[in-house]
């Protein structure tokens, strides 16, 4: 649940990052040529890092579901040797 409510809380940031940004652009004192090219620019910086962002999630959540997948075939192990114990 606390994990929830911090993607919520990351969430509202970047937006108002975002929002930030673009008010920021419109009241910018440079050409729409120099905007133009510093918005290309600050898109790609911000493919990077949701690229790496994504990648890291995406290891996180694999190393998540090993664990938890590992902890549920414990948990068949156990159970099936206790059945066995039990028929004995």
């Amino acid at each position: 649940m606390a994990e929830r409510e911090e993607g919520g809380k990351l969430g509202w940031f970047v937006a108002g990052a975002v929002l930030g940004g673009a008010v920021a652009l419109l009241y910018a004192p440079k050409s729409g040529k120099e905007t133009r090219e510093f918005i290309n620019k600050k898109t790609g910086e911000g493919k990077e890092v949701l690229n790496q962002t994504g990648k890291e999630v995406l290891d996180k959540g694999r190393e998540i579901y090993d664990r938890g997948k590992q902890i549920a075939d414990d948990a068949a192990d156990l159970f099936e040797r206790g059945r066995r114990l039990v028929r004995s």
